[in-house]
């Protein structure tokens, strides 16, 4: 287990004032007034020392297997028609991240990326049916000889920094890291029809490790 890079600049607006709060409250406030103050502080540190841990984990690696590219809770399998870049229908699968969440982000295949670009949007909550498409969001497509496979990272109401570590071009590695979205979020992957589900609504994943789909 270890934290993420993307800690180090979140303490110093974080961790290192609810610290120096909870001094304060400490030397200059009475008791009574310290505990819910103090308390309060300190929680705040744990919160944000959990978000942004790095757990060490065996990427479930096989060709035919599409991963999670994130932890979370499975709220939406549905055939959509995907407008971007597939143009034609496809199997979503939508994966909620809540604030407990581990939030790195990581390739469901191995392949290289054919598409990866912003699009700036809305901020709803990331369960809304509508934040898909309206809100802030980074799209990718990897393939490689077998398929190909869509997935954004989406932002929330809470989550307004989607952070990325790749472009256009890149060879990622299955279960490689590529992102983190800060703060709660919801991450949409697009399958082909035929690709074998092998989650249900409402199932807890594991990035990098459970398997969404199975390409038989």
């Amino acid at each position: 287990m270890s934290l993420h890079k993307e800690f180090y600049p979140t303490a110093l607006y974080i961790i290192i004032p609810a610290f120096f709060l909870i001094i304060l409250a400490f030397l200059f406030l009475p008791f009574a007034f310290f505990i819910p103050i103090g308390g309060a502080s300190f929680i705040l540190i744990l919160l944000v020392f959990n978000f942004f841990r790095n757990p060490n984990i065996t990427i479930n690696a096989n060709e035919n297997y599409i991963l999670a590219p994130c932890d979370g809770k499975v709220v939406v399998i549905e055939e959509v028609l995907e407008p971007i870049f597939f143009k034609q229908k496809v199997r979503q699968i939508s994966i909620f991240m809540s604030p407990l969440n581990v939030h790195v982000n990581r390739s469901p295949i191995s392949g290289q990326i054919v598409h990866c670009e912003y699009y700036p949007g809305k901020f709803l909550v990331a369960f809304h049916p509508k934040s898909s498409t309206e809100n802030e969001q980074t799209y990718f497509v990897v393939k490689n000889e077998t398929l190909q496979v869509g997935f954004k990272q989406i932002a929330g109401a809470v989550a307004r920094r989607i952070k990325y570590y790749v472009k256009k071009g890149d060879i990622l590695q299955q279960g490689q890291e590529f992102g983190f979205i800060k703060f709660g979020s919801r991450m949409d992957i697009f399958i082909p029809l035929d690709a074998q589900v092998k989650v249900q609504l409402n199932q807890k994943t594991v990035g990098g490790q459970t398997v969404l789909a199975e390409i038989i």
